[in-house]
């Protein structure tokens, strides 16, 4: 499993990165706090404090090219 922190502030970054993540056949997670959302469903990441980072939980190791994809919304 590979973790990275993202930033989705605007209702077009989310949009932008549904279809990113919907592209790809491995499950992918948004953990904010004590929240768990499967990171494909637009409406799940709409329920997240969208204002603070999010992190993001690949469920596969070899997700270079989805990484890369994601950069634009990666954060520290």
């Amino acid at each position: 499993m590979t973790s990275v922190k993202i930033t989705l502030c605007m209702a077009e970054h989310v949009k932008q990165f549904v279809n990113i993540v919907n592209k790809y056949p491995y499950d992918i997670d948004l953990r904010s706090g004590r929240f768990v959302i499967d990171a494909k469903s637009i409406l799940g990441i709409f329920s997240l404090d969208l204002s603070r980072p999010i992190v993001c939980e690949i469920h596969s190791d070899k997700c270079e090219t989805l990484l890369s994809e994601l950069q634009p919304y990666t954060t520290d």
